[in-house]
């Protein structure tokens, strides 16, 4: 069943939703992610990350002082993509919506067998993407990932690579000028699951064949597991990225830790 999303939007408390803008914010000037005149993309998976990303993008980009123009693009894995929910979401936002169709799935799970099909699912996906904004005329991509995505991701790299690594709040793609940004590291995953459930927004269901069976779930468990022990886990964790700095890590503005939501 559709949702009318013009309803929902009402039941989530402006002060909240505003919240989550501010905090959006705080992260796109600290790493400079948005500038005047930007044909912003995002990635909507159709999961509660990116779908946030876009509500909160779209309600940014009513009064921030940079203005730039926003779409939404979904990559087709063709794992069987149930894309109604998107275009109803990006019809009430008023945001343009294309769906790019590809084969990667059955590339990967099919003819490939990959044994670890993750990274090279990224890849291609991604690849998918940098093409589509090509296409589109889009110079940035945005991207779903968060505060916890970016704590997994560090860890993963030091468990299973012996390296200390992680993704970039904002990345240069050298290779075809595009720049993605990750405007949401501020926010925690439980934050964006509540936002998401609160307003309704229609969640695709996740066909991949490996979903809930990844490092990253393993990593996911441990750091929950240790949390319970050591509280303040994800923040030092974040902080140390930060205050270290990761390379490109270093905010410019003045940052604040986020405070995860009970």
């Amino acid at each position: 069943m559709l949702l009318n999303t013009h309803f929902l939007f009402f039941t989530l408390g402006e002060c909240a939703v505003q919240k989550l803008v501010g905090m959006l914010r705080r992260c796109v000037e600290d790493y400079h992610m948005i500038d005047a005149g930007d044909r912003i993309a995002v990635g909507l998976s159709g999961g509660k990350d990116s779908m946030t990303l876009l509500v909160l993008l779209r309600e940014l980009q009513k009064y921030y002082d940079r203005p730039f123009s926003l779409e939404a693009i979904t990559i087709d894995m063709g794992l069987g993509l149930e894309d109604e929910g998107l275009r109803t979401l990006c019809r009430e936002l008023e945001v343009p919506y294309a769906r790019v169709e590809t084969q990667i799935g059955p590339v990967i799970f099919q003819y490939r067998k990959e044994k670890n099909p993750c990274s090279m699912c990224a890849k291609m996906r991604r690849g998918a993407l940098d093409q589509a904004l090509l296409d589109h005329g889009c110079n940035k991509l945005a991207l779903g990932h968060h505060y916890d995505d970016a704590v997994e991701t560090f860890l993963m790299s030091l468990l299973y690579e012996g390296r200390i690594s992680c993704f970039q709040p904002v990345t240069h793609l050298d290779r075809t000028g595009i720049i993605q940004i990750r405007p949401m590291l501020y926010i925690h995953e439980q934050t964006i699951a509540h936002f998401a459930g609160e307003r309704g927004l229609p969640v695709a269901k996740n066909h991949c064949p490996v979903d809930k069976h990844t490092k990253r779930e393993e990593t996911k468990e441990l750091i929950f597991q240790l949390s319970q022990r050591y509280p303040e886990l994800k923040e030092r964790i974040f902080g140390a990225m930060q205050r270290y700095p990761l390379p490109a890590w270093e905010p410019q503005g003045r940052y604040k830790r986020p405070k995860e939501r009970n």
